[in-house]
């Protein structure tokens, strides 16, 4: 009798835990993450990489990808009426999207998604957008922006953040597309965990002089801009995550795709901007990682690109 009791006390209690994780929208381990791709709007090729994006994340067996696609640049207002994500029916938000800014009703869905506990994975043009959205702007941290308009991070070569402030030194830019190496600075992070210290990615736009409020940010990794690219000589932010109520949101300005660029040159090829997307995603859903690294990784030395 005793162990019946037991046994039953045992099963209400796993019912129970089961219904609040249900009832607060938490993400098991074996459930399947929904994520919402936004694009629409972009100078880099969004009608093919958003295809591209979607095959990464769904080859996981993780995801479930669905696709909204904004009006196109310069549609009139009331096109954008109908644009109505339902945020909040997802469990993370990857943003493929480069364009003008929201209306109102759709900045304030995604507002209360994020902060509500939602997740967000930035994908390289995608820091660029919304000047004029300061809530935006700080859920974010960093962004494509002149050097009036807020404060630079950088990391220095011990690995320390140096913050330079509003109105020195450069704005945003990058130099010439080059292959570079990257350099993983949290190792025991869940999204960079297991990556080498140092991986060669192929050749793309190293962004420098990003800015914004830069508040809170946990820098994964940087890559060094050098000079002789055109770029500023210092190690720049390239993947870093941010804090926004009970949501997260992930930044990586890897993966330049311009239009018409040849698909096996495409950045987003190598392995360890794969590791970083699909980690990535999966980390700003549910705080966990279960996906595992590429089998194969660049290293200090040479690029590995996925077919």
């Amino acid at each position: 009798m005793k162990l019946r009791c037991g046994l039953c006390c045992l099963v209400s209690a796993a019912l129970a835990a089961l219904l609040i994780a249900m009832s607060h929208g938490e993400v098991g381990a074996a459930d399947k993450i929904d994520v919402l791709i936004v694009d629409g709007q972009n100078n880099h090729d969004f009608e093919r990489t958003t295809p591209y994006l979607r095959k990464v994340l769904e080859a996981t067996g993780r995801f479930r990808t669905y696709v909204v696609t904004t009006p196109a640049s310069g549609a009139e207002p009331g096109a954008w009426k109908g644009f109505r994500p339902q945020f909040a029916d997802y469990d993370v938000v990857l943003s493929n999207y480069n364009g003008e800014t929201w209306p109102e009703h759709a900045r304030t869905a995604y507002e209360e998604f994020v902060l509500n506990g939602g997740g967000v994975m930035n994908v390289h043009a995608a820091n660029n957008p919304f000047p004029d959205w300061p809530r935006w702007n700080e859920m974010t941290g960093l962004a494509w922006r002149p050097s009036s308009f807020g404060d630079r991070i950088t990391v220095d070569a011990e690995g320390k953040p140096v913050r330079t402030a509003k109105g020195e030194g450069p704005g945003a830019g990058h130099g010439r597309q080059h292959a570079y190496a990257v350099i993983t600075r949290d190792r025991e992070h869940p999204i960079t965990k297991g990556l080498p210290a140092e991986w060669m990615h192929p050749q793309d736009e190293l962004y420098h002089g990003q800015r914004g409020p830069g508040l809170n940010m946990n820098i994964l990794a940087t890559a060094f801009s050098s000079q002789e690219s055109g770029g500023t000589g210092d190690h720049e932010p390239m993947v870093w995550w941010i804090p926004a109520g009970k949501g997260r949101v992930v930044t990586t300005v890897l993966g330049h795709v311009g239009r018409g660029q040849d698909e096996k040159t495409w950045p987003m090829r190598c392995a360890g901007f794969h590791a970083i997307v699909t980690r990535g995603t999966e980390w700003a859903a549910t705080g966990e990682v279960t996906i595992p690294l590429p089998k194969e990784l660049p290293t200090a030395t040479d690029v590995k690109l996925i077919e």
